[in-house]
């Protein structure tokens, strides 16, 4: 019998007609009327989902073989060369694209903060408020019309998408050039708005759709091809260069090259190898070394209003981070606050997902609409919280100017008179970037009063909440690391008489332990926040305060991007199996009935199969003559049989031509199509005397599919199917003679 995995059950329900006229087909070993057995405790755990699965394994035909055989070493010399100029090649453009997306934030919210401030200063309040939130309403219009008309799938932060395809999905449009396009001018749009987000999600995703793009040899649909690429049109080598290319969007994001690599190792990538690192690590050192180059550029003045905001990199290493045993626990009790802190947040995103996916299912107009309000909210908060913080003199024998009167700086005057400043307005009419810095400054350079810090960690952790959903590309990693600053130096502030760290540190500290939290990394996250802190003293102090909070936040439940693959509908395989499974066996969850070919098969019995199915593979099974007893040939492919069946190689008589077949066909004739159109089963024009001709399956059938006997724990072959990245898996019998019993299959 035939079972299919979680992916694929609401997808292949066939009516009773369709399947009664399936089960008349010619099928080797088939029982018909045989029960399925499965227990109710795997129905429990099931997950069905429409999305299809990605195909990892290589189908080992003879037209594969064929092709290995052929190539020169030259040939093979090129490939290898090619994979290392295509990580180059990701390096460069997700290094030009960052560098791209912080300089256009950084001018066009510059431009709308320094306009927004002369008013001010001109006592125009009603004016700059008007300004300031019109201007915010139409970067967000402009932001969600793309994302509601143009690349639905670029709304978001993309790492959940990502995640997700890396562990063998499918999903549509993740990774197509218009999401690409969306995804670089929505995020620059949407935090150039002021919402509360970030574009380091969104960098990560732009990553992998510069990798994708440029793995499967460009787009058919735009004319964008390239041939010399057609080695790469397979899942297996797109899967590599997408790692790479997600880590590359985070060396982006952060300017953190080895930051980049683990967290593609640790939270993105499902399968990983040494040669995969080596690769990875070169791309991100192409990254770092591009936004290095154009960082010194901008230095000369020459990038308007870039300042020192965008790749945000924080120097805190100027306080000594020498700490004693009230340090150690006011550290660990900062880590049990992120992780409450964490799992609350998640647990609120999760809700607010929930209800926005209400909202969004009712078209295009109600996302524009939604985020309208959301962005007239975060402009009120923004301009009308600074109102109730006090006006504070400016401190003696400054650096930098008090008040400040450009668009960013420590010391914003908003409405105080002169030689005075507002705090809380330094962080609110400032970028996220520059508010990140202003919280990480060392006490003795900014004093900030405690209702400061707590009106501020309560409007960024309630925007937060309410932003991420809405029809733009947001990232989280801004809103948690300000809220966790906020906290931090809160708590570092309190803490003053009895802790030696210094308040900046705390701030720091605070964000490792609302990251931690929220997305429930620890490796990575450290070494990115080394990276943008420049600070590796803090190494103890933030390995103890990650692992406390991750500690604490699983207590309550899953990481924020677990979570909102499982809202999107994303299916993903663990790396460890669920309790139920090691109570049951693989024939236990593999149902009916099993639909396999022989190995010279009828023209109309494929069709008819490939009609009334929607199944990705099928078994191949040689009888008599072509073999002693009935056994399994390998396994072919729905893609394989409709690119042979367009071939036309038929014959009227059940005869082998697999020479023929080798012959007339390259093996990268039934290469994964990209962007564009693969052959659809429409596309067959097949006449009635074609469909009573035979075709001969033996040169596309993968003959060596991996196999695990029907006795074999539920809970074994879920591990081997995930480690392996595969879609398939036969089920074989332990009965002698009898080949095979069922094939599972996942879609």
């Amino acid at each position: 019998m035939e079972g299919y995995s979680n992916r694929e059950k609401n997808d292949l329900e066939i009516d009773g007609d369709k399947e009664h006229s399936v089960s008349m087909l010619r099928e080797p070993f088939l029982v018909r009327n045989r029960k399925n057995n499965t227990s109710q405790i795997a129905i429990v755990g099931a997950n069905t989902c429409p999305i299809e699965s990605l195909d990892y394994e290589i189908a080992e035909n003879e037209l594969f073989k064929q092709d290995w055989r052929s190539r020169k070493k030259a040939e093979i010399f090129q490939y290898v060369v090619l994979k290392w100029t295509l990580a180059l090649f990701i390096g460069l453009g997700t290094g030009l694209v960052g560098f791209f997306n912080n300089l256009a934030i950084e001018n066009i919210a510059g431009f709308k903060l320094l306009v927004t401030n002369n008013l001010m200063l001109k006592d125009k309040y009603y004016q700059a408020f008007a300004t300031y939130a019109g201007c915010n309403v139409v970067l967000a219009i402009a932001a969600a019309a793309l994302c509601a008309y143009v690349a639905p799938a670029a709304a978001g932060s993309g790492i959940p998408e990502v995640k997700a395809y890396l562990n063998g999905v499918d999903a549509p449009s993740i990774l197509a050039p218009a999401t690409l396009f969306v995804k670089i001018f929505g995020s620059i749009f949407g935090v150039a708005a002021g919402f509360v987000v970030g574009k380091e999600g969104p960098m990560v995703h732009t990553g992998a759709c510069i990798a994708s793009f440029l793995g499967q040899g460009g787009s058919r649909k735009y004319h964008l091809t390239w041939k010399w690429l057609r080695y790469f049109k397979n899942d297996r080598d797109r899967r590599d260069l997408i790692t790479c290319g997600s880590a590359a969007g985070v060396a982006a994001a952060f300017r953190a090259p080895v930051g980049g690599v683990l967290f593609a190792l640790e939270e993105a990538a499902s399968w990983w190898r040494s040669a995969l690192l080596w690769r990875t690590f070169f791309t991100t050192a192409v990254v770092a070394v591009v936004l290095r180059s154009l960082v010194e550029f901008c230095r000369t003045g020459k990038c308007g209003l870039f300042g020192q905001g965008g790749l945000i990199m924080f120097d805190v290493n100027s306080t000594k981070a020498t700490y004693s045993t009230p340090d150690l626990l006011a550290v660990m009790f900062l880590g049990v606050i992120g992780g409450v802190f964490g799992s609350f947040y998640n647990y609120c995103v999760d809700k607010a997902l929930r209800t926005y996916s209400i909202i969004n299912e009712r078209g295009p107009s109600f996302k524009i609409l939604l985020v309208i309000v959301i962005s007239l909210l975060t402009s009120c908060c923004s301009y009308g919280l600074p109102w109730l913080s006090q006006c504070i003199p400016c401190p003696p024998h400054l650096a930098e100017q008090c008040p400040t009167e450009s668009r960013s700086g420590n010391f914003k005057n908003f409405q105080c008179p002169p030689n005075h400043y507002n705090n809380l307005a330094s962080l609110f009419f400032n970028t996220n970037d520059d508010a990140i810095r202003i919280l990480f400054t060392s006490g003795s350079e900014k004093e900030f009063h405690l209702s400061t810090l707590l009106v501020f960690f309560v409007a960024i952790f309630c925007l937060g909440i309410v932003t991420y959903g809405i029809a733009v590309p947001s990232g989280l990693f801004i809103p948690v690391i300000l809220a966790g600053a906020s906290y931090g130096r809160l708590v570092g502030t309190l803490l003053g008489p009895l802790s030696n760290l210094d308040v900046g540190l705390f701030a720091l500290l605070g964000a490792a332990s609302f990251l931690g939290g929220t997305m429930r990394m620890t490796v990575s996250l450290c070494v990115i926040l080394l990276e943008l802190t420049n600070d590796l003293l803090m190494l103890p102090l933030m390995m103890l305060v990650l692992l406390i909070s991750k500690s604490v936040a699983d207590i309550f439940n899953k990481g924020v991007y677990d979570q909102i693959m499982k809202i999107k509908g994303l299916p993903y395989m663990e790396t460890h199996a669920e309790p139920y499974m090691r109570h049951l066996i693989a024939s236990d969850v593999v149902s009916g009935p099993l639909i396999s070919f022989s190995g010279v098969e009828k023209v109309g019995n494929i069709l008819h199969v490939l009609r009334v199915t929607r199944h990705n593979g099928f078994p191949v099974i040689d009888e008599p003559p072509y073999s002693d007893a009935p056994e399994l040939c390998g396994l072919v492919l729905r893609s394989h049989l409709l690119v042979l069946l367009k071939g036309k190689k038929f014959t009227k008589q059940r005869v082998k031509t697999g020479s023929d077949i080798v012959r007339g066909f390259k093996a990268h004739d039934f290469a994964k199509a990209g962007s564009g159109k693969g052959v659809k089963l429409k596309d067959l024009e097949i006449t009635e005397e074609e469909m009573e001709m035979y075709i001969d399956l033996h040169p596309i059938a993968n003959t060596s599919p991996y196999t695990v006997v029907e006795s074999m724990s539920l809970a074994k072959a879920a591990v081997l199917f995930r480690e392996l990245g595969l879609r398939h898996l036969c089920v074989v019998s332990k009965t002698p003679g009898v080949r095979l019993s069922h094939c599972s299959y996942t879609c």
